[in-house]
């Protein structure tokens, strides 16, 4: 009765991939390029938060790239990269507001072609999950609040995740 109605199905918000390499220069070029190869999108450059002396990060320093995709390119993108996953994903990976994210180690996974000039990159892919209508609290006029059954939950997540692309969620030992 519930899923029937079309404003209760989940469907992907968006899709943020983050790559970090944790200095400025060059390295941070090459993987703008890496991820402008995987989205046709260019890469945003992400700011250190605070100083970390012992990996020479100064605060404010350019240290990641990343993109927020969205649409059926999203959906392409997360499909490719769970495939790397082996459709897998631990419990704790899924947040109680209904996202989850992972980490992959080699781009080259994702089918992009290996390139010696840009090297070896890994990243991090996060995905928000809402219902039709999230809108709502996020415009800026007349913005209202989402009640407490139209949130996704970490269940519901875990469960579309299951559902959509025949996914294994590994539990926690106990």
């Amino acid at each position: 009765k519930k899923s029937e109605n079309p404003m209760r199905q989940l469907r992907i918000e968006k899709l943020v991939i983050n790559i970090c390499v944790g200095e400025s220069g060059d390295k941070l070029i090459r993987a703008g390029k890496v991820l402008d190869q995987l989205t046709d999108q260019k890469g945003v450059h992400g700011k250190a938060r605070l100083t970390v002396r012992t990996f020479n990060i100064r605060r404010n320093e350019e240290i990641s790239v990343y993109t927020t995709v969205r649409g059926k390119k999203a959906r392409d993108i997360l499909e490719t990269a769970l495939k790397v996953k082996e459709f897998e994903l631990k419990e704790g990976n899924f947040s109680e507001t209904g996202c989850f994210g992972f980490g992959i180690e080699e781009h080259i996974d994702l089918g992009i072609k290996y390139d010696p000039q840009i090297g070896i990159y890994g990243m991090d892919i996060y995905c928000q999950l809402t219902r039709p209508g999230y809108r709502v609290c996020r415009r800026k006029q007349q913005n209202g609040r989402i009640g407490t059954n139209h949130r996704v939950t970490k269940e519901q997540a875990i469960k579309w995740f299951q559902d959509e692309f025949d996914g294994v969620v590994i539990k926690k030992k106990e």
